[in-house]
């Protein structure tokens, strides 16, 4: 099954993400396509950008208020298998906005405020048993937005700064974590689902 690579944000502060993004993954190359109104024209950019060779990580930014459908359309072959090196970040402020064929194809994290990604010590690709008990019990009292925080803070950890390739079933657990904690569901549970994941496939 071929890795996915990249992801989408859904942010009210799309600027702020874009710098915050653009300073924490340095020292990649990062660029950053950012328009109002993402037209056909500026996919053809993307697609030309995606297209020349990296030895590194290159990381392109499409960041937009509303994407056309033709922009999208025209992106979906790149989105799904993109050029070696390539990770894609797209930014927009509301789900709808995007085409479900292009949601499909990238996991969706939801920032529901500007902050600060918490500085998390868990190391993910080698956590155990008794560091997912310790975390589980330091934050069993955080609150329903802190706990998203938290759920924001591991996916940054995984995928930002360890660069690990999540797997299907680690993708969806974060997708799934959202709804959960919307419903209420108990911090523990939620967060315990998200880092067993990663002890059990470690």
């Amino acid at each position: 099954m071929q890795a996915l690579k990249g992801h989408i944000l859904i942010s009210s502060d799309i600027e702020a993400e874009i710098e915050r993004l653009e300073e924490s993954l340095k020292p990649h190359r990062v660029v950053t396509f950012a328009e109002d109104n993402f037209k056909i024209e500026h996919a053809k950019l993307v697609v030309n950008e995606a297209y020349i060779s990296e030895q590194d990580t290159k990381y392109i930014i499409l960041a937009a208020l509303e994407f056309t459908a033709v922009a999208q359309n025209s992106l979906l072959k790149l989105l799904e298998e993109p050029p070696l090196n390539i990770e894609f970040i797209i930014i927009s402020a509301t789900k709808s906005s995007l085409l479900q064929t292009v949601r499909s194809r990238l996991p969706i994290l939801k920032i529901e405020t500007k902050h600060e990604q918490k500085e998390l010590s868990l190391h993910l690709s080698r956590i155990d048993y008794a560091e997912v008990f310790e975390f589980l019990k330091t934050n069993a009292r955080v609150s329903k937005n802190d706990a998203k925080s938290l759920v924001e803070s591991l996916f940054y950890q995984a995928t930002v700064i360890e660069q690990l390739i999540l797997t299907p079933k680690q993708l969806e657990n974060f997708d799934k974590a959202y709804r959960l904690l919307d419903l209420n569901s108990r911090t523990q549970s939620v967060l315990a689902m998200l880092l067993m994941s990663f002890v059990r496939e470690k």
